[in-house]
């Protein structure tokens, strides 16, 4: 037997979940340990990331 397709249309709630907060600015920062260390400033910097979006954002320290 074949997989089971779902026929019922996906609602734009369920189809824009989690993304309604992040596009009004309300971002579900992480703090990304992959980079900590900025070479042209020559400073710690503090790279967080959204959980949702995948947007970035710096703060130097």
């Amino acid at each position: 037997m074949g997989d089971v397709l779902p026929f019922k249309k996906i609602r734009a709630s369920e189809r824009h979940k989690g993304n309604t907060l992040c596009r009004n600015g309300h971002h579900k920062w992480k703090l990304d340990q992959s980079q900590v260390f900025d070479v042209k400033q020559g400073r710690l910097v503090s790279r967080y990331r959204c959980r949702r979006c995948g947007a970035t954002r710096n703060q130097a320290e």
